[in-house]
């Protein structure tokens, strides 16, 4: 039996609709729809993407509250944006950027190379927590010869470095404000911060001192947290959240997909799920222990039980699509049997006890628990313990004290995590990082992309962790809603690209 409430909605939508035909069009017209509610399952644990880890800081403030030199596309090329061009020398170790002139900070600064070279010394400084703090401290020299004109000396050449400049940890700050960009970020975006009600939500406002104000069409936005996949769900079926990128609830797919008020968008993207191991926790730091855990896992089983099947099985840290993939799912394939005379050869006594941190993303909670089944039965107890994402990057992340834990690095050029000194999962090797700088020095792409494969060959004969694969993300949203990226090289929320039809 219908709803009497429902009944009662249409009897007084109808009489509006024969009340509007007998007036005037011009009275008829309502204004455009120029508010959006975003969903996000991680709240930020600040907004400088430039001193902390989280992709969820980028996801508020990246290309809406801060610019950087160039802007990364959805479909992964490069265009301008703080810069107007930039030229390149031959050795590719020096890059001239010109920028645009009349750009200005939320406070009313200006932005100039003066204020480019200040954040990118500050990225690189000693204090600094800037997670590319390698790409800053590689650059030899930084100079401002005019306002205008920005020079980067490289140690050496890059050929990703303007798509690592257009990333959230290349934000251009202003020395003024930079110390307070955790919780009252200054940026040159077209959207300026207005509060962040902590535990709940973060609202921008339109910027009208933007250069180009006028194409941001949506006036105010506000980035709701809501990390349960059920009030995901009940969130946008109530229309209280208009648009929810990267949604956890991945079941619930096919119930929006038949509902005509919505639309569904799966993005490719550079992200590797993956299981990553401490590598300075005993039995763990013994290759032989890291293939067998590895060899444990049914990777198409934890796709289709943690990811509803949106993932592509990935034996490295690189991901189809990505320039110089090559397949190294074989190099340490599903195998139980091969697990367990793995354990057996590295004097290992069953049960293994071994400690699973799990942050809040379903895809982790529910892969968590699929793969300590899959590990149980070659003789390994992984001991669950569900950890809240500041716990996750305190402990885990900061603090290495870990066993095991599952994460999405989402960061599309990462590779050098595992040249990293001090980095969380402790993978060290001279071969390695040996490998990695030719890489970084080769500008021939045929070279270069022989390079890549032969260390994604190396990352998985080292088990330098259990890769589980390259996720796609679901993005729900009102149908009305156009301008939604499709794929996603970084997670960004784009507001200016965003409008109601």
């Amino acid at each position: 039996m219908p709803d009497r409430r429902h009944l009662l909605a249409s009897a007084a939508l109808g009489a509006l609709g024969t009340l509007a035909a007998g007036l005037p069009q011009a009275a008829r017209a309502q204004p455009s729809k120029d508010t959006l509610v975003l969903g996000m399952i991680l709240e930020p644990p600040g907004l400088d993407p430039t001193a902390g880890a989280a992709s969820s800081i980028g996801e508020i403030v990246h290309y809406n509250v801060f610019e950087t030199l160039t802007r990364i596309r959805p479909d992964g090329s490069v265009a301008p944006l703080l810069a107007e061009r930039w030229d390149l020398s031959a050795d590719g170790r020096t890059v001239t950027f010109r920028l645009r002139d009349g750009v200005r900070f939320h406070n009313g600064a200006a932005c100039t190379a003066e204020t480019v070279k200040f954040a990118f010394a500050r990225a690189a400084a000693e204090a600094s927590t800037n997670k590319d703090k390698a790409l800053f401290a590689g650059m030899e020299r930084i100079e401002a010869p005019d306002a205008r004109t920005l020079v980067l000396s490289l140690r050496q050449a890059d050929p990703d470095l303007l798509f690592l400049l257009g990333q959230a940890t290349a934000a251009v700050v202003e020395p003024g404000s930079a110390a307070g960009n955790a919780t009252q970020p200054v940026g040159t975006g077209p959207y300026r911060f207005e509060r962040w009600n902590r535990g709940a939500s973060v609202t921008l406002v339109r910027w009208d001192g933007h250069r180009d104000a006028a194409a941001a069409r949506l006036r105010r936005a506000t980035f709701r947290f809501i990390p349960d996949a059920a009030a995901q769900v009940a969130a946008l079926l109530a229309g209280d959240v208009d648009a929810f990128p990267r949604l956890g609830a991945v079941r619930s797919l096919a119930q929006f997909r038949a509902d005509p008020r919505f639309q569904v968008l799966v993005s490719n993207s550079r992200a590797k799920t993956l299981l990553a191991i401490n590598q300075r926790k005993k039995p763990l730091d013994d290759v032989r222990v890291r293939r067998a855990i590895a060899a444990a896992i049914d990777r198409k089983a934890v796709i289709a039980g943690a990811a509803e099947g949106l993932g592509v099985p990935i034996g490295s840290h690189y991901v189809p699509g990505a320039p110089g993939y090559v397949d190294t799912t074989g190099v340490n394939p599903y195998d139980p049997a091969r697990a367990r005379a793995l354990l057996q050869e590295a004097g290992v006594t069953a049960p293994l006890a071994l400690s699973l941190k799990l942050p809040p993303p379903p895809y982790a909670r529910v892969g968590g628990e699929i793969v300590a089944a899959q590990l149980a039965q070659v003789g390994i107890v992984a001991r669950i313990e569900n950890v809240e994402w500041a716990q996750w990057l305190g402990g885990v992340y900061n603090g290495r004290n870990y066993d095991l834990t599952i994460i999405s690095h989402v960061e599309p050029f990462d590779l050098g995590n595992y040249a990293k000194r001090g980095y969380y999962w402790g993978y060290e090797s001279a071969r390695f990082d040996a490998l990695y700088a030719r890489i970084l020095a080769e500008p021939r792409p045929a070279e270069r992309a022989a390079l890549l494969a032969e260390a994604q060959r190396l990352l998985a004969a080292d088990a330098a962790n259990a890769w589980l694969y390259q996720p796609q993300w679901p993005t729900v949203a009102d149908r009305r809603l156009a301008g939604l990226w499709k794929d996603m090289p970084v997670f960004v929320n784009e507001l200016a690209a965003l409008h109601w039809t």
